[in-house]
């Protein structure tokens, strides 16, 4: 099952949804946008099929792509799609834990410190030991950054030196994650940028009205914010 054949099962599945099939009023992103589609892909551990498939394909990306001996799941979406991977790949797997009011690398140390002995990292962990964090999407990379700091913590913790230079997704959606990461010196690998492909992908799947409006979206979701415009456009 390659990209295309998994985009169009997330959406018919309903993981992808669109404000004419799903939800009329549309969606309100935690960064604050209106949007007129929505990837949840939390539900994704309910149609084991299709998690098992994208588990294979994202284990040979990441063997084609990245350099890393181990997976790390990223709380809580990334860890069910890690499992796959690791199951269908033989590949060691550790997982993060979810820190409440750990959404920024500020945060992190603050919720690190609450969290006194405690591991922020389960599994085993070995000097020198290279991994890959995994997760559903990607949007600005924020949630990626607080995991792979929260993995040198551990790191420090056991007294071993841990590296992490990739982060493999499902699903990118291609507004700017891959730029911040590479500041970073992280490379993102993705099955479906959903921008440049995903949509293009779902183009025979979805009514016009959908993929014309979503298009215009991803290339300019300003003009969306504003209530009055957007009904003109979604009419």
């Amino acid at each position: 099952m390659q990209g295309k054949e998994i985009v169009v099962e997330l959406y018919r599945h309903g993981l992808i949804k669109t404000w004419l099939r799903d939800k009329p009023e549309g969606w309100r992103l935690v960064s604050g946008l209106w949007s007129p589609f929505y990837i949840q892909l939390r539900s994704l551990p309910s149609y084991p099929s299709l998690l098992r498939k994208i588990g294979m394909h994202m284990g040979e990306m990441i063997e084609k792509e990245c350099n890393a001996d181990r997976v790390l799941g990223i709380a809580m979406a990334g860890i069910p799609i890690a499992s796959a991977i690791s199951v269908g790949h033989g590949m060691p797997m550790c997982y993060t834990r979810k820190l409440e009011g750990a959404t920024s690398l500020e945060g992190l140390k603050t919720a690190a410190m609450k969290y006194g002995e405690h591991s922020l990292v389960e599994g085993e962990i070995a000097d020198g030991d290279k991994f890959v964090a995994v997760d559903d999407l990607v949007t600005k990379f924020d949630s990626k950054m607080v995991a792979i700091e929260q993995l040198k913590m551990e790191g420090e913790k056991r007294g071993v030196k841990v590296e992490c230079r990739d982060v493999a997704v499902i699903i990118d959606r291609e507004q700017g994650a891959e730029e911040i990461a590479k500041k970073h010196g992280i490379k993102l690998h993705a099955i479906i940028p959903f921008k440049s492909r995903g949509i293009e992908w779902l183009r025979d799947f979805i009514l016009e009205k959908e993929y014309e409006v979503i298009k215009d979206y991803l290339d300019n979701s300003e003009k969306y914010q504003d209530e009055k415009k957007r009904k003109e456009l979604l009419e």
